[in-house]
């Protein structure tokens, strides 16, 4: 099959772009409002993009309460979601009004991070402390500002949990990071986790 993603005739039930680009991280964002409010939210559209310095993003489709919290303080938390989280994950990205305290809403321990002045997850096995140093809107092809609003962040403090180092290395089996897959789907991501070494220069 074939279809153009402006007519978006794609003839079938769900729109199936989101499955292609999967999986994804998900990025579970901890934030704390002007009035001191705490907010927790996950997002799909999150992905590091450099190691150095070490920079994250995620994407707020219109005006979510982290986005408002990222521009008014400049700095946010990205906790890692686990197996065992999955369902204080869930519960988290339930459309509460702003103030509402997500954190308690999950039955999660709010942990003030060391270097920034936002929440993160006590419970998560691995979390990044973040400076937001862009704050963007794209641009489709005709020029026009889309719905989406791109955060970057730096990382600028990391937590990991012992329980999940091996070797010297974050072990993917025990740390079972959680993937969005597109839909409602998700996966255990240290299901199947294998090693590639590069070729070597030919």
């Amino acid at each position: 099959m074939f279809y153009e993603t402006d007519r978006n005739d794609h003839g079938l039930p769900h729109d199936p772009f989101n499955a292609i680009v999967a999986p994804r991280p998900i990025g579970w964002i901890g934030t704390k409002g002007r009035d001191d409010s705490l907010n927790l939210a996950p997002y799909s559209f999150f992905n590091a993009l450099s190691y150095r310095p070490k920079l994250v993003m995620f994407s707020s489709t219109n005006a979510k309460d982290s986005l408002r919290n990222c521009m008014e303080t400049g700095v946010f938390t990205a906790s890692l979601v686990s197996m065992d989280l999955v369902g204080a994950m869930n519960a988290s990205s339930a459309p509460a009004a702003y103030g509402v305290n997500e954190f308690e809403l999950a039955g999660l321990t709010p942990v003030p991070a060391r270097l920034v002045d936002a929440p993160y997850v006590g419970e998560a096995r691995a979390v990044l402390e973040c400076r937001v140093t862009q704050i963007m809107q794209p641009h489709d092809v005709e020029g026009r500002e889309v719905e989406a609003t791109v955060v970057f962040g730096q990382v600028v403090g990391i937590h990991i949990d012992d329980s999940i180092l091996k070797d010297g290395r974050l072990d993917m089996k025990t740390a079972r990071s959680v993937a969005r897959l597109g839909y409602m789907d998700y996966a255990d991501g240290g299901a199947e986790v294998f090693t590639l070494e590069r070729p070597p220069a030919p």
